[in-house]
């Protein structure tokens, strides 16, 4: 059973492991966009200030600055929040970014629902929709803090081309170890079962977790898989599971359309149709709001997560009968 060690934002870890990167590659460096405390690449900054470029509130320019940079030998870090850093700047990250398939790392900060406050306008909800239809790019979506560090080394040891890591902004469960390996593509089954799966991503891995927990005290055995690598997906785990469970819940704290909950009914369709449900935001918009309480109204807490897998189980139940 995974146990919290503490709340922690994965923007830190996104910090913690940019700022080893640049201790063991020189060629690293890291632009921002007037907002550099805010998505942890302060933690770079400090250390060298000499690689450390800040370009202001032209989010579109950073990422021709980073292209420029790429092709001149770098290995460039843009990080914003995730609305600018995906979604303003898609067509300068499709032509001049992906095209060329440079190694250009964008850190999309402040995602989901769990920005609270900032409201919709602030709420990256489609960022991973934006960026996995993009040729060539990588994107990452780990699960608490000390993940985040992992993967941001690892878009740099394992990616040769651009990636995308996402990340939130507030407090959350930290309770995996760097000493957990971190692959690029390979999901993790963090709790077995048989009767169901939650495919989970991000922020929404702990929730599952606790759902399955939960049910678990409901004679409901529950697996659990972290898919921290939205693209390339991990085929064979998503296959594996639908074939010995029958039935899929997805969980993500993003668009049902177009994330997560997509790429894995992508992959089921081809090789292994099975029910699947897709817990998530559902085709709206955020709202300003204390983050707990949004998740909350959302329906992305443990409890709703529950509540879907018994309805679930009902109707395999009935289809039994």
């Amino acid at each position: 059973m995974y146990q919290l060690k503490q709340l922690k934002p994965t923007r830190f870890g996104f910090g913690e492991g940019l700022k080893e990167l640049g201790e063991k590659y020189p060629e690293v460096v890291a632009l921002g966009a007037d907002i550099t405390s805010s998505v942890s690449v302060h933690f770079f900054k400090d250390t060298f200030p000499d690689r450390f470029f800040s370009l202001g509130i032209a989010e579109q320019n950073i990422m021709g600055v980073a292209a420029g940079m790429a092709l001149a030998g770098k290995i460039p870090f843009a990080a914003t929040y995730g609305v600018f850093s995906a979604l303003r700047t898609t067509d300068q990250i499709r032509i001049s970014v992906c095209y060329n398939n440079l190694p250009v790392k964008i850190g999309g900060a402040h995602a989901g629902i769990s920005v609270g406050p900032d409201g919709a306008t602030h709420q990256a909800l489609e960022d991973i929709a934006i960026m996995r239809v993009l040729p060539n790019m990588a994107v990452l979506s780990p699960c608490d803090a000390t993940q985040t560090k992992l993967a941001t080394i690892a878009s740099v040891e394992q990616i040769a081309g651009p990636a995308y890591i996402r990340f939130g902004r507030e407090p959350v469960p930290d309770f995996t170890s760097e000493d957990m390996p971190f692959e690029v593509g390979k999901g993790q089954t963090f709790k077995d079962g048989k009767d169901l799966t939650i495919i989970a991503t991000g922020h929404l891995v702990w929730e599952a977790l606790q759902a399955a927990y939960g049910l678990e005290k409901e004679n409901m055995n529950v697996r659990v898989i972290n898919i921290h690598t939205i693209k390339p997906i991990d085929k064979d785990i998503i296959i594996k599971a639908a074939k010995e469970t029958g039935f899929i819940i997805t969980a993500e704290e993003h668009q049902i359309y177009g994330g997560l909950g997509s790429a894995v009914a992508e992959v089921l369709v081809k090789f292994a149709p099975v029910p699947v449900y897709m817990i998530g935001i559902d085709d709206q918009f955020g709202e300003s709001g204390q983050p707990d309480e949004l998740m909350e109204k959302y329906g992305l807490k443990s409890g709703n997560i529950m509540h879907i897998a018994r309805e679930l189980m009902k109707n395999k139940e009935n289809k039994k009968k």
